[in-house]
């Protein structure tokens, strides 16, 4: 992820699973934030994003090298690759969705074990490997969630809301550290737009002190 981007985002750059998982389908690992708008920008290759909430039940977004989808928090979402899709990834909160505002969807019976939870969403640090074993974990819990929306869409739809209600749950317990994390996000960089315009005709000599910075960052798979 890059840091101190303008207006407190953060950006990852998401190569989607190419490989297929236990459902035929080459997708990433179905997953909601609590606080946290995001963004994809399709820079390459093809695929789409399903998407789902509690008001608009369930729809996919195809993407395309030029695309663009926002959604906002409570939002399920899945990336699926078509061919070789790359997408940059925009998130608020300056990237807090890799801080913690993310919860990936295993199920009911996983979201009432807080250690298998843990277990299962920590695999991806074992490289390659452990992120395909939690992407195909996760893809067989998502096919019943799927299962769900065809035969029974009240089922479905409390079963998104219990979802979403266990990681909000979670993040409240959170709240001091989230907040923090929020105030040196966009807060910051609203500030310091306020003390351009407050300078003006002249520069702020103290933020001006730097004009540019780049950074390479790492390919993850998502």
């Amino acid at each position: 992820m890059t840091p101190h981007l303008i207006g407190g985002v953060g950006l990852t750059h998401l190569k989607v699973y190419d490989t297929p998982g236990p459902d035929g389908v080459k997708g990433g690992c179905a997953h909601v934030h609590a606080l946290t708008d995001e963004a994809y920008f399709c820079f390459g290759g093809k695929g789409h994003v399903e998407l789902h909430d509690v008001d608009s039940g369930f729809r996919i977004v195809a993407l395309e090298k030029g695309s663009f989808v926002q959604f906002s928090p409570n939002t399920l979402h899945r990336s699926v690759c078509h061919d070789g899709m790359e997408i940059l990834a925009i998130m608020g909160n300056s990237g807090l969705p890799e801080r913690g505002d993310a919860r990936i969807y295993f199920g009911q019976e996983v979201d009432e074990d807080p250690n298998k939870y843990a277990q299962l969403s920590s695999l991806a640090k074992e490289g390659e490997l452990g992120a395909m074993k939690r992407r195909d974990i996760s893809a067989i819990a998502y096919g019943k969630l799927m299962g769900l929306w065809d035969t029974d869409r009240d089922l479905y739809m409390k079963e998104l809301d219990r979802f979403f209600s266990v990681h909000r749950k979670v993040m409240f317990n959170r709240k001091d550290e989230l907040t923090t994390a929020v105030i040196n996000g966009a807060a910051v960089q609203a500030s310091k737009d306020q003390r351009r315009l407050t300078a003006l005709p002249d520069a702020d000599s103290q933020l001006e002190s730097w004009t540019a910075f780049s950074s390479n960052g790492k390919i993850k798979l998502g």
